[in-house]
């Protein structure tokens, strides 16, 4: 059996600092007490409110500027996929499987997103789409602004769920992905394949075929995985 670990005074605080923001105490845009303040009220010293505060910045919950009293922040779904970016792309150069499971999890995902847009998907939504793709054939030549056109297609696919959680998940995929993708203009013709990729997701998702517009995004993607791989 194995001993209980004693907590560290500093995460005591942290849990207390937390449940007042999570009790809406202290809501999102107020400020928190000063350090002198915190001290007085938890009983504890300078340095573990100093460590509880600078966590929960690191979570994302607090701001501190210099010279003022930490004020409140209210999460939000890509603030979060933020704070976790730097960690995960480490996490992602160390670890082969890892990537692969990101592929395979994106897959999963967007098919689903394409499935959904074409059931979904309003008249804007779809010129936006086919804005991005005009925008990746002006670009050909042009790695990264073709990349950039290309995330945000799938960006914007993934809005059209409506779902806020979701959509910053696919945009922080994409970002990931980006950082162990080879650059495409080694492979002669692989922007052209790309877009017209594109164009049958596009198609489908106008024509409401939620079969073909799910068939033609596992097809892009699965080829697409090739084009990621760990370097440096």
């Amino acid at each position: 059996m194995e001993p209980i670990q004693k907590k560290k005074l500093y995460q005591s605080v942290l849990d207390r600092l937390i449940e007042t923001i999570a009790s809406k105490e202290f809501p999102p845009g107020s400020k928190l007490p000063s350090e002198r303040e915190l001290m007085a009220m938890i009983g504890v010293g300078r340095p573990s409110i100093r460590e509880a505060m600078l966590t929960l910045q690191q979570m994302g919950l607090i701001r501190i500027s210099h010279g003022e009293r930490a004020r409140v922040v209210k999460p939000t779904p890509e603030a979060i996929i933020d704070q976790i970016s730097a960690a995960m792309i480490m996490l992602l150069a160390d670890n082969p499987q890892g990537l692969e499971d990101l592929k395979s999890a994106r897959i999963m995902i967007e098919v689903g997103l394409a499935r959904l847009a074409a059931t979904s998907a309003t008249a804007n939504d779809i010129r936006f789409l086919d804005e991005c793709i005009k925008e990746m054939q002006a670009r050909q030549g042009d790695s990264a602004a073709f990349v950039a056109a290309d995330m945000r297609f799938h960006e914007i696919l993934a809005g059209i769920s409506g779902n806020s959680l979701i959509a910053a998940a696919v945009s922080g995929m994409l970002v990931w992905l980006t950082r162990f993708k080879q650059d495409m203009v080694v492979v002669k013709g692989a922007e052209q394949v790309t877009i017209e990729e594109h164009k049958l997701i596009l198609d489908a998702i106008r024509n409401k075929d939620a079969e073909a517009a799910g068939a033609s995004m596992q097809r892009h993607l699965s080829r697409a995985n090739a084009l990621y791989s760990n370097y440096t």
